[in-house]
This record gives C-alpha cells, sequence and structure tokens, in this order.
C-alpha cells in the first residue's frame, strides 16, 4: 500500500509536480468538470466536486478556472464531454497497475496506453484482472516532521480512521471513503498537514520490487502521468525511496 504514498511524496519534494502544472490543471479541470455533471454544481450536495475543488485549490488553481469547469459540466458553458474508463493491466514483475482514464477519444486514448505499456515493460490486460485486488480508501499523508506518531495515532482513530502506518518519511491515514472528508476535517482541526490528502483505489497486498524492475516501473508510472488523459495510476508495487528518488532525479 505504500508505494503509492511513496510516489506522491517524491514528486512534490522533487518538484516534479510545479513542473507538469500545466497537465495537472488540466487533470483537474477534467475531473472537477465531469463531478459537476454527475453530481451537479452544488458543492455541498456534491462530495466529489467537494473534493475536486479542494485538490483544485491545493494546486492553487485560480477560482475561475474552476467556475467554468463547474460550469461546462453543468452545462452552462459549452464544453467537452469526457468518458471515464479504467484501465487495468501489468507492469514489470508482474505487479497490477489501475489506470484512471477521463477522454473525449476512447480509441485514440486505447492504443496511446496500450502502447506505453508495451514500451516499458508491461502489458495491458482484460477488464476485471486486476481491480480484485484494489479497495477505494481515503488517503492521507503525513510528513512525520509534522507530527508525532503517538499523536497522530490518537487523534486519527478518534477521529474514525481505519489505521494508520509508517511507510518511510510518511504517516499513512487510511479511512473508509465515505468517512474521509470527516476525519480529514478533524484532523485539520487539529493542526494536520498533509503531503497527500486524496480518495484512492489502494492494493490489498503488494509485490516488492527491486533493482532493474523497480526502475522500469517507476519510469512506467511517470509515462502513464505523462498522457493528458491519465487521472491517476495505481499498482501494487512496493518500491524504495531511494530507488524511486534515483529515477525521479533522472
Amino acid at each position: 500500500m505504500s508505494g503509492h504514498s511513496r510516489w506522491a511524496t517524491i514528486k512534490r519534494k522533487k518538484g516534479l509536480a510545479d513542473a507538469r502544472k500545466g497537465k495537472i490543471f488540466t487533470k483537474l479541470i477534467k475531473e472537477v468538470t465531469v463531478a459537476a455533471r454527475m453530481g451537479g454544481g452544488d458543492p455541498n450536495t456534491n462530495a466529489r466536486l467537494r473534493t475536486a475543488m479542494a485538490a483544485a485549490r491545493a494546486q492553487n488553481m485560480p477560482g475561475d478556472n474552476i467556475e467554468r469547469a463547474i460550469k461546462k459540466g453543468t452545462g452552462e458553458l459549452e464544453g467537452v464531454s469526457y468518458e471515464e474508463i479504467t484501465f487495468e493491466g501489468y507492469g514489470p514483475g508482474g505487479v497490477a497497475v489501475l489506470v484512471d482514464i477521463m477522454t473525449d477519444n476512447k480509441h485514440r486514448t486505447v492504443s496511446e496506453i496500450r502502447h506505453v505499456f508495451t514500451r516499458h515493460h508491461g502489458n495491458l490486460g482484460e477488464a476485471g484482472c486486476v481491480a480484485w485486488n484494489f479497495d477505494k480508501k481515503g488517503l492521507l499523508a503525513v510528513p512525520k516532521e509534522n507530527a508525532s506518531e503517538d499523536q497522530l495515532m490518537e487523534w486519527a482513530l478518534e477521529a474514525g480512521a481505519e489505521d494508520v502506518r509508517d511507510v518511510g518519511s510518511t504517516f499513512e491515514i487510511i479511512t473508509d471513503p465515505h468517512s474521509y472528508e470527516e476525519v480529514k476535517k478533524k484532523l485539520e482541526g487539529q493542526g494536520v498537514k498533509f503531503a497527500i490528502a486524496e480518495v484512492a483505489k489502494l492494493p490489498k497486498n503488494t509485490v516488492q520490487l527491486s533493482g532493474k524492475e523497480a526502475e522500469q516501473m517507476v519510469k512506467l508510472m511517470e509515462a502513464l502521468e505523462d498522457n493528458d488523459d491519465v487521472q491517476h495510476v495505481y499498482s501494487n508495487s512496493d518500491i524504495s525511496e531511494e530507488v524511486m528518488e534515483k529515477v525521479a532525479a533522472g
């Protein structure tokens, strides 16, 4: 389970997220638009939209951009219609990979994603081949310098979290997706700052990778995330921070 938050934390530390700010804005705008289309434009009654708006604000997206995305979703402004798809496949070492997509051209995206998998020592699989190994969970990652483990565990469990785990440079707080917002709000009330705060698809078990396979897997994740239609990439790989940092540094 720790691989997902390790990679996201390293990207933040290395400034890779800032280097790809344009791509991040594109992905966030898609999520806001689709959330508004699916559940309406009022964040008070649309939890998915509320979460998408919080993610956009965390990346310092201008409020006007968020408002336009909402209006495109509700039909008040003309916009592109996106289709949501989840691709499943295998990476180096046989690890399971899930790729959440939002696209206006499914055939183009399938071809592009298949090419990325093949180029990076993986392969695209059939629907259902790996999804069974993932659960949707709330994920809050807290840098260790921001809180002690004992205090964080006490606050998190009292707030309704399922688990708190030590995963290297951060603590992971896992929640039921329905209690994610409440747990996040209560911890913020205690002054806790998050490196990651999202509802994610986390693996039930992991596969440890090292050496060449670990480096190949990190490069596969980078290549998938670089595609404009890819919203999220999840895998059950467990790779050390040292390897991830080495590949991220180029």
